[in-house]
């Protein structure tokens, strides 16, 4: 059968005889390279500064050094005595009354000098001592740069949350996964900028679910929960009728939308929910292959841990492996959440929370986080993302040098430890020193504002100029407060 199509080249093909076929055979590939460089362009920026559409910044203030977080949120308040800041005069005078003034604390059932229960052994290159509790993280410690001086203004759970979350005591604020996710846009289109890990007995912490809100910025910035390890990783998103048909219906009801939208005084709210609507349409293709980890080799399970007989361990470790699959696939924003443990620890929403019987408690958490938080710096090294992704690991404040009855410790927010690793922090450093006793921050006293202005920092983002109107006010995750901490980055 003779070919339709002409043998000579295209450019010599006068215009007039040109066919329809001959001019897309000519050009597909064209045509190929042009739809290949929309779907990269949002991926290939490398050092620019331009950002994604839809970011509320134009571009980057400078150049980041990180395109990803992970927040490891210690929900409970974690003791910084007994886990990275080791303080050799709590054994040496063990069991006497406090030498300074004791400030109030949450249940004012203050004792005497308590000693850490776990032995701090120095590690990596750095010498860092790390304590008992964390023997794999000590494994990866020249990747930390260790706070040991932050502080928070408040002492209460739900306060300290919010505090930690948005840099305000009280709800009604976005998150700084809803600031980041505001300011800088995400790299997949089919996924939320903001992303809260949850498996197993996790539950939100003391605040709930408003610790994750987007406050007053537009909706399609909140934490979306993934339930990790259920068939249903996200309320009514499910892998169903993802079809021709079911495009067609949300195409048809979007006229309705858009109709509304230009009639609407509450344009930015209307604009989030149909940008909500059509991102859980991608949703239901993409989450379900976000949470199938069965093609992940047997030994990714194992450094993860997810072949622990311990559930709760078994859990996190699924929540971190899903982390490194979220940067993997351009979420701006992770959080993962602990569970609570029957052997000695707080309730569900405060797992941390050791007012008695620390040691077991504290020993039983650690353990949960451990190895799951280590293989995830290690994993995200081996690939290659670690410099790019900067993991944070904090709770809402530390605990008391003293003891709370017999064997436990309250809250002290006056002097505690957080570390940052990747993204282009100094690993394998310390920064600020509480007292002899670890009650105050003494030297380099941060707040959790520098903590945030640092993070932001990394991302390529000046705090200040991060702002929202509302209420006749410019709002900022800093509020009006802020430094970076340079000393901590690379």
């Amino acid at each position: 059968m003779r070919s339709c199509l002409s043998s000579r080249p295209f450019f010599e093909i006068p215009v007039a005889e040109l066919s329809r076929r001959r001019m897309l055979e000519a050009c597909s590939t064209g045509f190929g390279a042009m739809a290949l460089a929309g779907m990269m362009a949002g991926r290939a920026r490398g050092e620019s500064t331009e950002l994604p559409q839809g970011s509320a910044l134009k571009q980057t203030h400078h150049v980041a050094k990180a395109k990803h977080v992970i927040f490891c949120f210690m929900s409970g308040g974690v003791s910084h005595i007994d886990s990275f800041d080791p303080k050799p005069r709590l054994a040496k005078d063990h069991g006497k009354p406090m030498p300074v003034k004791v400030e109030r604390t949450m249940f004012n059932d203050n004792g005497n000098i308590m000693a850490s229960p776990f032995k701090f052994t120095p590690s990596g290159k750095s010498g860092i001592p790390v304590s008992s509790m964390f023997p794999h993280v000590a494994e990866v410690v020249d990747e930390l740069a260790i706070i040991r001086s932050m502080t928070s203004p408040v002492n209460e759970h739900a306060q300290g949350n919010f505090f930690m979350h948005t840099g305000f005591p009280i709800m009604g604020y976005p998150s700084a996964g809803a600031w980041a996710a505001y300011g800088l846009g995400t790299e997949n289109q089919d996924l939320p900028g903001y992303v809260v890990l949850q498996s197993g007995s996790a539950v939100p912490p003391h605040g709930g679910v408003s610790l994750f809100s987007n406050g007053f910025l537009p909706g399609q910035h909140q934490g979306s929960i993934v339930k990790a390890d259920q068939a249903e990783a996200i309320r009514n998103i499910r892998p169903r009728d993802v079809s021709i048909a079911q495009r067609s219906r949300l195409d048809f009801v979007k006229q309705f939308d858009q109709s509304f939208l230009t009639s609407s005084a509450k344009e930015s709210q209307i604009e989030a929910a149909i940008h909500n609507y059509e991102t859980a349409f991608r949703m239901q293709s993409t989450v379900p292959e976000l949470c199938d980890i069965s093609g992940e080799s047997e030994a990714t399970h194992k450094l993860y841990g997810i072949d622990s007989n311990v559930p709760e361990k078994a859990a996190y470790a699924r929540q971190c492996l899903l982390a490194r699959r979220l940067v993997e696939r351009g979420v701006r924003f992770i959080e993962l959440s602990c569970l609570t443990h029957n052997i000695g620890a707080g309730g569900p929403a405060n797992p941390w929370d050791q007012h008695g019987d620390l040691e077991k408690g504290h020993a039983a958490m650690a353990f949960q986080v451990d190895q799951p938080i280590a293989a995830l710096l290690t994993d995200l090294r081996a690939r290659g993302l670690l410099d790019e992704t900067l993991v944070i690991w904090a709770g809402e404040f530390g605990r008391t040098p003293f003891s709370q009855g017999s064997n436990g410790r309250d809250h002290n927010p006056f002097g505690f430890s957080v570390w940052l690793a990747g993204g282009g922090v100094k690993g394998g450093s310390v920064y600020g020193a509480t007292d002899e006793l670890g009650y105050y921050a003494v030297e380099n006293k941060c707040t959790i504002y520098d903590m945030w202005a640092t993070v932001l920092y990394q991302l390529g983002i000046d705090h200040e100029e991060l702002t929202y109107r509302y209420g006749g006010r410019d709002f900022r995750l800093t509020d009006v407060h802020g430094s970076v901490l340079h000393e901590v980055l690379g």
